[in-house]
């Protein structure tokens, strides 16, 4: 069995795992910086890079003394690489080269997005590829087909807002605090969905993208309008998303056999992946399409190390490492080929 130590910094969240290839979680420790970034509503990037310099070197020391192993034990050091907070990035990134240059072990530089790609892998050991994913988080919202490791189709981006992202500004607006998503989906569960008529931007297109830009401007005129009870103007806008979210699926599934064979399971994963209406929906999905359904445990939704150090594991399985001059990355798209949306085509 191959240990890989696997290290994540990508934004407020400081994380170290100790993962096998065998799919063991031998140790995970995880430091969050909610109480840092609360004054401002969101997080603030220099804060959370110098927290990750000062929290980063005592957590990996803490998850490897948790697992009873030593540096020398590990066989390879993985850390998140990009897309994310450059500063962030860049101090879990240093740390892991000094590590493996120190210890002689290889680098993996994993893609954050492929670290929560790959997660349901972790949870599921049933999980064969090829599978349809949904990756929804605070910053990217996209459908992927996912073929193996580093194949990846994107069939689907977000032209503006991702939905984790409208989530936070949601809850901003209603003066929820800081993280807004779990607060929007605890006061959306007693309001009325039905009450406040709020848009479904892009329902029905041909196009295959997102749009949540104004969705969340929608939900700041009706809060302003004070004619709708917080609770209610949440629960509407969450259930605004989730027609977004379904919408846009089964148009993927209707072309996602394109190309070789048929996905035959519907994954999601991302921190908005934690949101139990989203979860009950997309399950309700697969199965009128006949389709399994996996969603990793709520904890691998969000942002830690454990995905990481897995995704660290699979790339090392097939002799996936890379030198220790390779750069932080701010952008790292999944599928570089892919099209270029309009408007935000960035978080493609």
């Amino acid at each position: 069995m191959a240990i890989i130590l696997g290290i994540e910094s990508s934004c407020d969240e400081s994380a170290a795992a100790l993962i096998g290839s065998d799919r063991s979680i031998l140790a995970h420790r995880l430091a969050g910086q909610e109480d840092a970034h609360r004054p401002y509503g969101g997080v603030v990037p220099e804060i959370a890079a110098r927290a990750h310099v000062q929290i980063l070197t005592p957590l990996i020391q803490a998850a490897l003394d948790d697992a009873g192993l030593t540096l020398d034990d590990v066989d390879a050091v993985a850390a998140t690489a990009g897309p994310g907070l450059i500063g962030g990035v860049m101090v879990g990134l240093v740390t892991a080269k000094a590590l493996a240059m120190a210890a002689g072990k290889p680098l993996i530089a994993v893609n954050h997005l492929e670290g929560h790609a790959l997660s349901p892998r972790l949870a599921d050991a049933s999980l064969e590829f090829p599978y349809l994913l949904l990756l929804v988080s605070g910053g990217h919202c996209q459908i992927l087909r996912v073929d193996g490791v580093g194949q990846y189709r994107r069939l689907a981006t977000t032209i503006d807002d991702a939905a984790g992202e409208a989530f936070d500004k949601t809850a901003k607006i209603l003066r929820l605090g800081y993280p807004g998503g779990p607060k929007v989906e605890a006061l959306a569960k007693t309001g009325d969905a039905r009450a406040v008529p709020l848009p479904r931007p892009l329902l029905g297109s041909a196009e295959p993208h997102f749009s949540f830009a104004g969705l969340k401007s929608a939900v700041l005129r009706a809060a302003q309008s004070g004619s709708h009870r917080p609770e209610d103007i949440a629960a509407s806008f969450q259930a605004a998303v989730v027609d977004c979210l379904i919408d846009r699926l089964e148009k993927a599934l209707s072309g996602s056999a394109d190309e070789g064979e048929s996905p035959r399971t519907l994954v999601v994963a991302g921190g908005v992946a934690a949101n139990g209406a989203i979860r009950s929906a997309l399950e309700a999905l697969a199965n009128r399409h006949d389709m399994g359904f996996v969603a990793p445990p709520l904890w691998l939704c969000t942002d830690n190390a454990a995905m990481i150090g897995w995704a660290g594991a699979e790339r090392f399985a097939l002799g996936l490492t890379d030198p220790l001059d390779i750069a932080a990355r701010p952008r790292w798209p999944l599928d570089p080929q892919a099209e270029a949306a309009r408007g935000a085509g960035v978080k493609a």
